[in-house]
Parts: structure tokens; sequence; C-alpha cells
């Protein structure tokens, strides 16, 4: 029988990205929507994993089963690891992807092409039906683009240059496939799964 998981997030583009991973496993995926779940609690932790719990316990407690939340950020090293936590409403609360990217480049015009280095952190907390919980992070190394690159992805992924494609694309220009070999996220998926079985 198939294990049952609320995905935490009202973020379509990393419901997909988990639906896909657990796609191979005998793992049933339901976004908050498709559960019938209205969580969007307050972000008020300053670590990734703190917010990632924060979310976690608010849909566990509305649903009483299994359910996974994930906290990503992009921490710039030029920019003292900026956006961090607040990735998501970097350019301000009312901010989006498109909003959040040109923000970025702005803030680092005048970084050279050495100097632009930063990394994709995933944290994952994984609630059991019985309220055992689990973590696991993930992290991906690169560099910050010049200029907006490909139509894949969501987030930052047209300005991040992955170290593991040797800078040479973005995540916003491979496919779901060839992300998922790498990405952050899929890392902190690999390693939570390792902790579950």
């Amino acid at each position: 029988m198939a294990k049952k998981v609320v995905i935490a997030t009202n973020n379509a583009h990393k419901v997909e990205e988990i639906s896909d991973f657990f796609s191979a496993l005998d793992w049933e995926c339901e976004s908050l929507a498709q559960a019938g779940i209205d969580s969007n609690p307050e972000e008020t932790g300053t670590t990734l994993i703190e917010n990632a719990r924060i979310k976690a316990r608010a849909a566990h407690e509305l649903s009483g089963c299994a359910v996974l939340a994930d906290d990503s950020g992009l921490l710039v090293d030029a920019l003292d690891g900026a956006p961090g936590v607040y990735s998501s409403r970097y350019a301000g609360e009312d901010g989006n992807d498109q909003k959040n990217n040109a923000f970025l480049l702005e803030n680092i015009a005048q970084v050279g092409p050495e100097d632009r280095t930063a990394h994709f952190s995933c944290v994952l907390c994984f609630i059991d039906e019985d309220g055992t919980e689990t973590t696991a992070e993930g992290r991906v190394e690169g560099l910050i683009g010049f200029e907006e690159r490909g139509s894949e992805g969501f987030g930052y992924d047209p300005l991040f240059l992955p170290d593991d494609f040797d800078n040479e694309y973005t995540f916003a220009e491979l496919g779901l496939a060839e992300k998922q070999k790498v990405s952050h996220r899929a890392r902190a998926l690999r390693a939570l799964m390792d902790k579950l079985s």
C-alpha cells in the first residue's frame, strides 16, 4: 500500500519537484490544496530548519497524517549569505521570482565572476503519522550568473550555475530530470530517504 504524505507548501513548483522524486517510490504525494488543508503559517524562524519545522508542525496538526515541509534558500557569499532564509521575499513581501532575481543582480552588479560563489540549501522536515520528526539537508554549490538564462524551474534557477555542470548551464536551462540529479532539494530528499529506511 502506498504511503500517503502531504507536501506542506503552497508552492506548486516545490510540489512538482518533490512529487517527481517520490514517483519512483511507493509514496502518494498530495499538496495542501489537494488534501483540503488550509495552512500558511508565518515563517518566523531565523534559519531554514526552524521554518521547515514551523510549516511541517502546522500541517501535521491540521491533518494528522504524514507531512513533509521544505524550506530552501540561496546563500550568496558576496552578500554574507543573503538572501538566505528570506530568499522568497528578498525584494520585499510582495516580491516574486522576477523581482527577487532583479534585486539580486542589482546587489551583486559590482561583484566579479570569481567572487559570485553561492549555494542553494534545502532543509526538509518530515513528520510521520505518529508525530515522529525527521530532518535532512541538501546543498549544491555554484555561481550566480550575470543575467537570467533558461525557462525551466523557478525562483533563482535562471541565475544559478551549479558546479556539477561546470557552471555552464543554469538550473533553468536544465530539464527537471537533469536538475534532480544534483539539486539541493533532490539531495535533501535522498538524505531523508536514507534516514527513514
